[in-house]
């Protein structure tokens, strides 16, 4: 499955042309013999999208760290865009919504001291003081074109060092500003997590963080053709 971003007239949504491939294999059984017939299907389904979250990028959203289940195995599929990965996040994010928590962190499965993402995008931590964009460098982690094109704009434009590594959960108090970030919502400011009887603000208000800001505004302004493209992201698309 792959997802691919395109531009639209209202800089307020994106369209998203979604394409799936999947297989269906029948099977016969004669006498001793069993015979497989495999047919292949392939659609790409365009789909308009505005805010992921509620209030979009001027509301900062409430996490809550995922403590009963896990998102994906290690040596798994959890790198892949595979719709498994989003179904093992179907009955966690219904229970921690009812509980006000829009959107959940998941740690490694093995340890669980490690985190991973959030329920559908990266996790990003970022230290203002000593200018480092920090995420996790773990395989189980869907690697996002959206978070590699904000690497390159913290390093590049914001001047930021950018470290792929493991992170500790205890670890997660220590950043000034964090993100949720993806294809469909850019980047999600995240006010809170929530992780056990600790809990983790971001920021002294409901403001979003000036870093934060900068790399949506510079990822938006490309992807919207009202900044040079000096790295070749963009694909112009004819009918």
């Amino acid at each position: 499955m792959a997802l691919v971003h395109a531009l639209v007239f209202n800089p307020q949504t994106s369209t998203h042309l979604l394409s799936w491939l999947f297989q269906l294999v029948r099977t016969f059984s004669l006498l001793v013999h069993v015979l497989f017939k495999r047919s292949s299907y392939f659609y790409i389904l365009p789909c308009s999208l505005g805010d992921y979250y509620k209030g979009g990028l001027s509301s900062k959203v409430k996490c809550i760290v995922s403590e009963e289940y896990d998102r994906a195995a290690p040596r798994g599929v959890g790198h892949v865009k595979v719709a498994g990965n989003y179904a093992a996040d179907l009955l966690p994010n219904y229970e921690h919504k009812q509980e006000g928590y829009p959107i959940t962190l998941y740690l490694d499965a093995k340890t669980n001291s490690l985190v991973e993402e959030f329920s559908t995008s990266n996790f990003v931590g970022l230290n203002s003081r000593d200018k480092k964009y920090v995420t996790p460098a773990s395989s189980s982690v869907l690697p996002s074109i959206t978070n590699l094109s904000l690497q390159t704009i913290a390093a590049d434009v914001l001047g930021y060092e950018v470290e792929r590594r493991d992170i500790r959960v205890d670890e997660i108090g220590n950043f000034d500003e964090v993100v949720a970030c993806g294809t469909a919502v850019v980047v999600t400011p995240i006010g809170s997590i929530k992780n056990g009887q600790d809990e983790y603000n971001f920021g002294n208000s409901d403001e979003i963080g000036d870093v934060t800001m900068e790399l949506y505004k510079h990822v938006r302004a490309i992807q919207n053709g009202e900044a040079e493209d000096k790295y070749g992201w963009n694909v112009q698309v004819y009918a």
